[in-house]
């Protein structure tokens, strides 16, 4: 489109339009908008917490995984805690507390499963070493007492 000053509306009264620029200068201020007043300006701030607290029980599954590692659960416990660790690092919070969870899990029935084997080891340790002891005591009573 050409710079130079055309009618764009030809009326019965024979009235001139206005220039192509005067015309681009209105378009630009209905684009941008009325002048802004002199007011001072107000500002919200809003703080969202980029990092949320999720415990990757790290610490947790490494202990079952060295004292109480029945059936493996430590070490698969173990092995998500390093997953949801490496989740949050990356920023996928929804990831990482999916396999939080999971390790948490795994981390209770290792904990539960490891104290019951353990008391059971005892119980039948302490009762088979009872009754080895009864078992010698009753040789030495029969060849003893010939």
């Amino acid at each position: 489109m050409n710079r130079t000053s055309q009618p764009l509306f030809t009326g019965a009264h024979g009235a001139v339009p206005p220039a192509y620029e005067v015309l681009k200068e209105e378009h630009e201020v209905a684009v941008l908008g009325a002048p802004q007043s002199q007011a001072p300006l107000t500002t919200t701030v809003i703080n969202i917490r980029s990092d949320t607290a999720v415990p990757d029980h790290i610490v947790w599954s490494l202990f079952n995984t060295i004292f109480m590692n029945w059936c493996c659960l430590g070490f698969v416990a173990f092995a998500y805690s390093v997953k949801s660790r490496d989740r949050k690092m990356v920023g996928d919070i929804t990831g990482a507390q999916s396999y939080a969870s999971t390790a948490k899990c795994l981390n209770i029935c290792s904990l539960v499963l490891g104290i019951l084997l353990t008391v059971v080891f005892i119980v039948l340790v302490s009762t088979g070493s009872l009754m080895i002891v009864q078992a010698v005591s009753e040789l030495m009573q029969n060849y003893g007492g010939h």
